[in-house]
């Protein structure tokens, strides 16, 4: 036993050893790289005054330049900036991908353990510095405070570049409870409002336009100036797994809302106070094929048995263009059997310049979803129709097509290659760059991209959170209320399985078994398909609608016991028609807080939202379903539009 013991002590230590070896190899690999890097850069940009103007001095040459200029035109700074830029700058500002920050604000140079996704990021440095990248998604939520320090420490970084061009924060929604990087991200600080298709229960665009000011106010104290969002898709095919961002499946419905989000971010123009919305997904991500998801190989193709093309462009056509959101990006997925190009609609000349840019006449900035050109680890390169071309000429195929800018991408160095080998003149990319600097220029960042730490004082404060309760009730749907038993009287035993039990305890006794309960609350989940053969897989709720067998069968067995209200928290339609007979009241939930839920349970509130989708009735009638057209599930279990009220 004592050899035993001491071979694994030698192991154990053996196994330190070299895990602390290959830590010192890489901490070692990393400052070389921070180094490496810093030297790239130059002073800071000093402040200085000619003819009473006040301007940076970005380029650090002490006089006044058009694109310093604060009261120059914007258009005319534009020209200036490119004229001084090189080839690389130009590169640089055309992609957008993920960034890290540490946890105290500093700027992000190695991975931090306790934060996984960040062994997937490049360090700070090595963007602004090394690929002269100024556009990056953040995808943690760290404190309000350290968030500030982050931005201030990555605007100086950019400040100290040649040109010093600010750099433009952008990020996916923050103001809900669902967490899919590359979707959403939960920010428990910021107010708390239903999901899209909670907004879309609501219906009303005042609501909305509060919503999206408030996000807007939320977001720039933050410095974050570019929303991934709104989703103007339509959610026609129940087995999608983006139908939680979407605001359901009436295109009319979807049109006004996402009119007035964008108003509410944007305001009536784009500045200073802004925050630019980049709205997806053109022309229309919903009619997924079977469902599936266009992010991987599986859901590439967008089909339209119902030849419904057209109704997937009403919230664009009556809602994002009217409100002039300042971007757009197109989905993943490639059209089958229509008039366009079968490739994905990022490298899609006809959907993006032939559609977009002359019918529409949009000539903001269109960027491309996240990772069309290089695989990671979290998916393999979504370049469906083209996956035989090589990274570069995807990248040039995208430029043809029409698009400004590459999300989630870090490769300016194939732009270049293009431009060095005649495949692509710098004129065509002087046309991004303009369009792209324009939006920075509109939103003030030239001017001063800094922050005040005292601004986060406004986040979520009272009336926002207040405002964002207030919205979650407006929300809640009630699907079904056998006798009235709803609302519940007060004192009663109350058996709680899926919802936070202080909520409920409030209003009554909360009990450890459904046997001493007077009745039982029961709060679940759409059901889905758990998936894993990529990472990114594991975020995404797709696939089956219905309960697995066993799972239904206790669940019954469960809500047979006692007089049942269950809370069904409506992500994708769920198929529960067996689960909804045996209840005696069901309410529909959009992500809300279990307070509120509670407070409609017991009567604090008279519901009032309708459903943003239907409900079907059974896995056949999903299966019958075409993928691009609405409301046509045979006999629903709940329509588009239900609702009850108590009285």
């Amino acid at each position: 036993m004592k050899i035993i013991l001491k071979v694994l002590g030698f192991l154990i230590l053996g196994l330190v050893v070299i895990g602390v070896g290959v830590y010192m190899f890489f901490y070692i690999k990393w400052e070389r790289s921070t180094r490496a890097n810093m030297k790239l850069l130059g002073e800071e940009a000093p402040t200085l005054v000619t003819d009473g103007v006040r301007f940076r001095d970005l380029n650090k040459n002490g006089l006044l330049d058009i694109y310093e200029d604060p009261r120059a035109d914007i258009e005319a700074r534009s020209d200036n900036l490119i004229s001084q830029m090189n080839l690389e700058e130009k590169a640089g500002l055309m992609f957008i991908t993920m960034i890290g920050m540490n946890l105290d604000g500093s700027v992000h140079e190695k991975p931090i353990f306790s934060e996984p996704l960040t062994f997937f990021l490049e360090s700070n440095s090595a963007m602004v510095a090394g690929k002269k990248m100024n556009h990056f998604n953040i995808i943690q939520s760290t404190s309000p405070e350290a968030m500030v320090r982050w931005i201030n420490n990555i605007q100086k970084l950019a400040e100290r570049t040649r040109l010093g061009i600010p750099v433009t924060i952008a990020t996916d929604p923050r103001h809900g409870a669902t967490e899919n990087p590359g979707a959403s991200i939960p920010t428990p600080f910021f107010s708390n409002w239903p999901s899209p298709l909670g907004f879309a229960a609501i219906g009303d665009t005042i609501v909305m336009r509060e919503f999206g000011d408030i996000a807007r106010q939320e977001y720039t104290a933050l410095g974050m100036r570019l929303a991934l969002s709104p989703m103007a898709d339509l959610a026609t095919e129940p087995r999608w797994g983006r139908i939680n961002g979407t605001f359901g499946e009436d295109a009319g419905l979807s049109a006004i809302l996402t009119k007035a989000y964008i108003l509410g971010f944007q305001g009536d123009s784009l500045n200073d106070r802004s925050v630019a919305c980049m709205t997806k997904h053109f022309p229309g991500g919903g009619p997924q094929k079977d469902g599936e998801d266009a992010h991987f190989p599986y859901g590439a193709e967008q089909v339209y048995p119902g030849d419904n093309f057209s109704y997937h462009l009403v919230p664009f056509e009556e809602g994002a263009f009217p409100a002039n959101t300042a971007q757009i990006m197109p989905y993943y997925g490639l059209p089958v059997g229509q008039e366009y190009e079968e490739v994905a609609f990022g490298f899609n000349k006809s959907v993006i310049t032939g559609l977009l840019r002359e019918q529409y006449d949009f000539d903001g900035v269109v960027c491309t979803d996240w990772g069309l050109i290089t695989d990671s680890g979290a998916k393999p390169a979504s370049a469906w129709g083209v996956e035989h071309l090589s990274p570069r000429d995807r990248v040039a195929k995208v430029l043809n097509a029409g698009c400004d800018m590459f999300g989630g991408e870090a490769v300016p160095d194939l732009i270049v290659e293009l431009v060095q080998a005649g495949v692509i003149s710098e004129s065509r990319l002087d046309i991004s760059v303009r369009r792209i600097l324009l939006d920075k220029f509109r939103l003030g960042l030239f001017d001063n991209p800094y922050l005040e730490e005292d601004a986060i004082d406004i986040i979520g404060n009272e009336e926002f959170i207040a405002k964002g309760r207030a919205a979650q009730r407006r929300s809640l749907v009630l699907l079904k209320n056998e006798n009235d038993i709803l609302p519940l009287p007060a004192g009663k035993k109350i058996y709680v399985q899926g919802m936070n039990t202080e909520a409920v305890s409030e209003y009554g006794a909360v009990v450890s078994s459904s046997e001493e309960a007077d009745y039982i609350i029961l709060k679940l989940n759409t059901p889905f398909d758990p998936r894993s053969d990529y990472l990114l897989e594991r975020f995404f709720h797709q696939g089956r609608l219905d309960f697995p067998e066993d799972e239904k069968e206790e669940l019954l067995d469960l809500i047979g016991m006692k007089p049942t209200i269950t809370i069904m928290t409506v992500e994708r339609p769920p198929v529960f028609s067996e689960i909804n007979g045996g209840s005696k009241a069901v309410i529909a939930n959009f992500h809300c807080e279990d307070e509120v839920i509670a407070e409609l349970v017991f009567g604090e509130f008279n519901p009032s939202g309708k459903l943003p989708v239907e409900i079907p009735s059974s896995v056949e009638a999903v299966l019958g379903q075409m993928e691009d057209v609405p409301y046509d599930s045979e006999a629903p279990l709940y329509p588009f539009g239900h609702g009850l009220t108590f009285r």
